[in-house]
């Protein structure tokens, strides 16, 4: 438990500041540590509601959230967030493991040779 916290709290930190969210960290631990990953999946949408919710809290007293421009954002996110879950129970582990290192790696190098610029 006490791991678990230590994680929570620098994934949260990395969060806040990156705007990534978390759940890139927290799916792959979760796996790690033996979880289904549709569990995983769907546990780190918790982690992520709770360091949201904080880390708006803190941008916004700083002066540094666009509240027109994230709820729009956010309407469409909520769509896609319906459709997900279902596509995901059609998806292997090992189909699911493959496709999110994927994304990873190509987020990964998206950040990397945008950081060049």
């Amino acid at each position: 438990m006490i791991t678990l916290a230590l994680f929570g709290t620098l994934v949260g930190l990395l969060s806040s500041v990156s705007g990534l969210g978390g759940g890139f960290m927290i799916v792959p631990l979760l796996i790690f540590l033996g979880r289904e990953a549709k569990l995983a999946v769907a546990t780190s949408f918790v982690f992520i509601l709770a360091v949201s919710i904080s880390s708006i809290i803190a941008h916004y007293r700083l002066g540094n959230v666009d509240i027109k421009t994230g709820l729009i954002l956010g309407l469409g996110g909520i769509v896609g967030a319906q459709i997900g879950p279902h596509i995901l129970q059609h998806i292997s582990e090992q189909n699911f493991k493959r496709l999110f290192s994927v994304l990873l790696v190509i987020t990964a190098v998206w950040i990397f040779v945008d950081s060049k610029s």
